[in-house]
């Protein structure tokens, strides 16, 4: 396969969005030193990554989970939480936080308020 087309790639993935996210998560892999499973052949990281998934050297299923865990966040609001949930911080942070709340109550900020 000397030149990579859509046209070989979307018989694979149907979906041209879809493509796009996997060939760029797959060239952000091969950039981080994945190894490659067609030849260089003094192609960049993208083209190749477009080769595999049209020759379909790589397992799809496994690009698409690591697209998903890449970009999940976890974000938690305050309403969220209950009295049964556990918070850890590391003890020299809930020392700061501890001393900056008792300076808070007694009013002795800062700013010197």
């Amino acid at each position: 396969m000397a030149r990579v087309t859509v046209e070989d790639c979307i018989e694979k993935v149907t979906n041209r969005f879809e493509l796009v996210m996997l060939a760029s998560q797959r060239a952000r892999q091969l950039s981080s030193g994945a190894a490659e499973t067609v030849e260089r052949d003094n192609d960049k990281a993208p083209v190749i990554a477009l080769r595999e998934i049209a020759g379909s050297t790589v397992e799809l299923n496994e690009l698409e989970d690591s697209l998903i865990r890449g970009m999940q966040k976890q974000i938690f609001f305050e309403d969220d939480f209950t009295e049964d949930m556990e918070v850890k911080i590391e003890p020299r942070i809930a020392a700061d936080v501890a001393e900056n709340s008792a300076a808070d109550d007694e009013g002795g900020g800062e700013d010197g308020e």
